[in-house]
């Protein structure tokens, strides 16, 4: 990921939970808020509820495949905060690439294809 860096310690997610703006759909939540950089800052979150290590591991990484194939097209300048909710656990790479794009939509990060 070229110009995304980790989102790992807590204070800057909880900044980007209580400043930024949330939007969700049937698998994931996303959080935006603005960094003032010329990067994306990428943090992913999933919590015990949505199954065992081995199933949230799986949701964590079908989001930052998802991510990074689709990095070229987000804009840049933002901390993205992306929750798994309990329903990802049986979710498909499909499932979570429709809604990964559906949310990067939502928010106006994704940039006219040309």
């Amino acid at each position: 990921m070229n110009s995304t860096e980790s989102l790992k310690k807590r204070k800057d997610f909880k900044i980007v939970y209580n400043k930024g703006k949330s939007l969700a759909n049937g698998y994931l939540v996303m959080y935006i808020y603005s960094n003032g950089d010329s990067i994306n800052r990428l943090g992913i979150s999933v919590s015990k509820k949505v199954g065992n290590s081995v199933v949230r591991h799986r949701v964590t990484r079908l989001v930052k495949e998802n991510y990074r194939i689709n990095e070229n097209r987000i804009k840049l300048g933002y901390n993205i905060v992306v929750i798994g909710r309990v329903n990802s656990s049986k979710a498909s790479y499909k499932d979570i690439n429709r809604s990964l794009l559906d949310l990067l939509r939502k928010h106006n990060l994704l940039e006219k294809k040309k």
